[in-house]
């Protein structure tokens, strides 16, 4: 006995029933299954006017997921690729900022826990941080265990972050 073809509406309930999508996300996932007649964008539309499909949940979702392993730059670099543009990504660089020594001081003491005894190993250190996103200056902040000493005023532009 055949399986029922699951409709595209439902597909795309039972996506976002699992987690929050970006548009561009979920009209990828959509998109293998579209047969003749039907509108991805029409669907999408319909999504987001019943508020199924909300590109605000979704920021606050990845930012939640990613906020712990990830700095800001990296953050915002995701959220563009899925498409969040615009005052949105304002909204959530002002957001990240404020904890972002915080937060890199957090990944650092999980990672390694203790102070480089050489450059060498300051190095590493510093490197591992900053490929994970966080912005030079956090990454001194958070090697050095001392935010006080730097000043590190998070609303400050930082040259770190990816526009």
């Amino acid at each position: 006995m055949a399986k029922p073809t699951i409709s595209l509406k439902g597909r795309a309930l039972r996506y976002l029933s699992m987690r929050e999508h970006s548009r561009i996300e979920l009209m990828r996932k959509l998109s293998r299954y579209v047969q003749e007649g039907d509108d991805i964008e029409a669907l999408l539309d319909w999504l987001e006017e019943s508020k199924f499909l909300s590109q605000e949940r979704f920021s606050e979702s990845l930012i939640h997921r990613r906020a712990g392993r990830y700095g800001n730059s990296r953050i915002v670099m995701e959220l563009k690729s899925h498409g969040i543009t615009g005052e949105a990504i304002n909204a959530v660089k002002s957001q990240l900022a404020e904890g972002e020594f915080a937060r890199a001081r957090e990944v650092w003491a999980r990672k390694f826990g203790r102070q480089p005894v050489d450059a060498i190993e300051r190095g590493k250190q510093m490197r591992f941080l900053l490929q994970r996103g966080f912005s030079h200056r956090a990454v001194q902040a958070a090697i050095k265990g001392a935010a006080d000493e730097l000043e590190f005023d998070p609303a400050e532009p930082d040259e770190d972050v990816v526009e």
